[in-house]
């Protein structure tokens, strides 16, 4: 039980902790203070416990997500919703941007920038991952027991070198808004990495895993999940702290600091590099940047075929994955600031209804919810969600309005509290009273 468990989240882990974790936000480094400041904490709170959470009731459920929707809202509901956060999260955004994030970080200093350099990278990138995403059923032992130790110590070499290196923090007062609020800046950073998305999607592999793996008990099914969930905790927390000590020692001129176009990040990540392994330190952030990157990659192409074939099984699954690859390939090489542009309201605007639904899910495990109040709640965070991108890409006057005079909009959290209020609502309405019960399918 608890060996099935720590693979799976070993697997899991390698697939989080991709492009957009690598280059740890500013909170994570840029307040001074000891290991656990209120930012740190903060963020590991909304950025690896929101995502965690979700990944353990998401997998609880044989039938995922998936199943939690159907009998709360609408089968239609939530074929439409996951379909959404597949295609954004996958070909259309975060996929393609892997792969952009590893050339732009750990090959370009060395190859120079052009269109040659990045298509000859990118082809390469994709044909592992394409190899490697067409066989499912060796993803656990390929990305488990393989590329995801592979870059957890190479960051850990990095992180290492650069604290005995670098004993002194960088800073005496943390900055900017981190001065101001920094526990609720770090939770509202955490919250940014949009990660609970990405665990609706690898709920469905690790879902498949798990089936493989064959459970002569329900307990062995919910021991293994909550240790793929807890080696999932533990390791992103280890790696996100040590980032954080790193970023919070490695020392950053002062006009690196006010300049908004530089990403704190990716500098302290490749300045560090150099600094510490001298020339080679570029082949060394190239190798450590895409093994990360290329991990997330190979996870969400397999994610993103898994659930197309079963829910549209018109072609094989390795079609699919084959489809995915090349799409990303392109829009890697072609576009990819343009469709990022169309695709990042689509991401906003399901992301409210994502964490909704965690929140919503977690809750009727608990008590017997009205399934007229569960789908009043997802409609107010669609409503609130939809206005918000009406006021943020269309400039609807009307829409600013309505989303400013909500409390915590400063925050990107104004559906929070009328989504907790139809929460409630849902404890008394009337109609059908249901719990988040299912039984579990052992094999």
């Amino acid at each position: 039980m608890f060996k099935n468990g720590l693979q799976i989240g070993l697997m899991l882990f390698g697939m989080f902790f991709g492009a957009g974790n690598l280059i740890f936000p500013p909170s994570l480094g840029f307040e001074s203070g000891s290991m656990f400041t209120p930012a740190i904490l903060g963020f590991l709170l909304s950025g690896i416990g929101m995502p965690v959470i979700a990944l353990i009731i998401g997998t609880f459920n044989p039938g995922g997500f998936r199943a939690e929707m159907n009998q709360k809202i609408s089968p239609a509901f939530s074929l439409l919703l996951l379909a959404l956060i597949y295609l954004s999260i996958g070909p259309l955004m975060a996929i393609p941007r892997t792969a952009a994030t590893s050339f732009s970080i750990g090959v370009l200093p060395i190859t120079g920038d052009g269109t040659l350099p990045l298509a000859l990278f990118t082809i390469v990138y994709f044909a592992f991952a394409w190899w490697l995403a067409i066989t499912p059923t060796k993803l656990l032992a390929r990305l488990g027991k393989v590329l995801t130790p592979m870059f957890a110590l190479l960051i850990v070499i990095l992180m290492l070198t650069g604290l005995f290196s670098y004993t002194t923090t960088s800073l005496a007062e943390p900055l900017g808004k981190y001065s101001a609020s920094a526990f609720g800046t770090g939770f509202i950073e955490g919250y940014n990495t949009m990660d609970t998305l990405a665990s609706f999607a690898f709920c469905i592999l690790a879902l498949n895993e798990m089936r493989r793996i064959h459970f002569h008990s329900a307990r062995e099914h919910y021991t293994s999940v909550w240790m793929a969930g807890l080696a999932v905790a533990v390791l992103m927390g280890a790696l996100y702290l040590g980032l954080a000590l790193l970023g919070n020692h490695f020392p950053i001129p002062p006009e690196v600091y006010g300049d908004a176009h530089i990403n704190l990040g990716a500098y302290v990540l490749s300045q560090s590099s150099l600094a510490l392994f001298g020339p080679a330190g570029m082949y060394f952030l190239a190798v450590m940047v895409t093994l990360t990157c290329f991990t997330t990659t190979v996870g969400l192409i397999a994610a993103v075929s898994t659930f197309f074939y079963e829910e549209f099984p018109i072609m094989s699954y390795q079609k699919y994955a084959t489809l995915v690859s090349l799409v990303s390939l392109l829009l890697a090489n072609l576009g990819l600031n343009e469709i990022i542009k169309v695709s990042l309201p689509i991401l906003l605007f399901i992301y409210p209804i994502a964490i909704t639904i965690v929140i919503m899910t977690i809750l009727n495990k608990f008590a017997a919810l009205s399934r007229t109040g569960m789908r009043l709640t997802v409609a107010v965070a669609a409503l609130i969600s939809a206005i918000d991108i009406l006021h943020q890409f269309a400039g609807f006057g009307w829409a600013g309005a309505v989303i400013k005079s909500l409390p915590l909009h400063e925050s990107s959290l104004a559906w929070l509290l009328p989504v907790l209020a139809a929460l409630v609502l849902s404890l008394f309405l009337p109609g059908k009273k249901i719990r988040g019960e299912t039984e579990l399918e052992l094999h």
